[in-house]
């Protein structure tokens, strides 16, 4: 415990060659650039599957008479496509979490390498979430949405 007036003990530096930060935090920013494209992709699957949804819900419309085993066959498929909307949303809000953590990574290695040089603008970078991880659920049942 330290006396209230006593300076804090320094803590632990590591020193790193300045192309090797670089280096990381170009991997970094990478990585955040391509989460961004996979969360684009999931958001395209999630207008795929709500079209399905319309061509399913426009299919039992066109039944002149709905048979158990059709409807079942039926409930099946949307039960399915109500998973995979779940799925993508809880990606989506995954994505969104790790580019944050690694954006902040990425700055913070470099400004804690280079420091700011005076009249250099500071990036805007959103504090590192607290949350280790936003998305609480292991696995998803069809049929369930749960909301976060």
């Amino acid at each position: 415990m330290q006396a209230p007036n006593s300076l804090p003990a320094e803590r632990p530096t590591v020193q790193l060659p300045v192309m090797l930060v670089a280096e990381v935090q170009d991997s970094l920013l990478v990585v955040t650039h391509d989460l961004a494209r996979l969360d684009g992709l999931l958001a395209h699957t999630m207008e795929n599957l709500m079209e399905r949804f319309t061509r399913a819900l426009d299919g039992l419309d066109k039944l002149p008479k709905i048979d158990a085993a059709a409807l079942k066959e039926v409930r099946d498929a949307l039960g399915s496509a109500v998973t995979e909307l779940q799925f993508q949303d809880m990606a989506s809000q995954l994505i969104t979490h790790t580019s944050k953590v690694l954006q902040g990574c990425a700055y913070r290695l470099a400004s804690e390498a280079m420091g700011q040089e005076d009249g250099e603008a500071v990036p805007f970078v959103e504090d590192v979430p607290e949350r280790p991880n936003p998305v609480t659920q292991d696995e998803m049942d069809a049929g369930s949405i749960e909301l976060f």
